[in-house]
């Protein structure tokens, strides 16, 4: 199997194409920094810089007036997205630590959205399996624990509308998803891909951006 067009993506490339997206207000591009410095090594959590923009695009794309976060570590992409919600959008922001989480509080203040953003700390399937039954997420963004990934997608899917995007981080796993000897997150993110593609109620797409994003819309 050929690999098409695809195109290695240099450092020189990521930082063209880094200039030809929409940047990085100073609120976000402080907390990317702060991130980074705080927690060098933990900072590989944070999504990476062209998902914020895009997670925007995401949010502007589908009317979403509803979002579900489940993963938010110090807050980036919860601030992209609650900053593109229009008014009276609300956003659920799940995560269990509130260390990581109050640099999020604050970059959300100092941006104006933090009356858009609720925050729930403690287990995010307790979070999940408390909110309504019924189709009524707009968008959902999973970026959390692999091993959880599968029951995060069934809590999610019967919520979501129809038209609903799930947008799901990290599922090339830096690549070891092609890995038959895969054991850890690697091969519970080789499950929610396998998962994923076999399910009928989602249409399905896995994309190359970052370390992979499938970006799955509810039928």
């Amino acid at each position: 199997m050929t690999k098409g067009n695809s195109t290695k993506i240099t450092d020189e490339l990521y930082a063209y194409m880094l200039d030809h997206n929409p940047p990085l207000d100073p609120v976000q591009r402080e907390l990317v920094e702060t991130t980074y410095a705080t927690f060098p090594d933990e900072a590989g959590m944070q999504s990476a810089q062209e998902q914020g923009p895009l997670l925007a695009f995401l949010v502007r794309l589908t009317g979403a007036r509803h979002i579900v976060e489940v993963g938010t570590f110090t807050g980036f992409s919860a601030l992209s997205m609650a900053q593109a919600l229009p008014e009276g959008g609300r956003l659920i922001a799940c995560d269990v630590s509130e260390e990581w989480t109050a640099y999020g509080r604050e970059a959300w203040a100092r941006a104006g959205v933090a009356d858009r953003i609720e925050l729930r700390i403690a287990p995010a399937l307790d979070t999940l399996r408390a909110m309504p039954a019924e189709p009524h997420i707009d968008l959902a963004y999973v970026d959390a624990d692999k091993g959880n990934y599968i029951p995060y997608w069934e809590e999610l899917v019967p919520r979501m509308r129809q038209g609903g995007l799930i947008v799901a981080d990290n599922v090339l796993f830096h690549g070891a998803v092609v890995d038959p000897q895969a054991s850890g997150s690697a091969a519970a993110i080789q499950g929610f891909n396998d998962h994923v593609a076999a399910d009928k109620r989602m249409e399905s797409v896995l994309l190359a951006i970052s370390d992979g994003l499938t970006l799955s819309r509810k039928r």
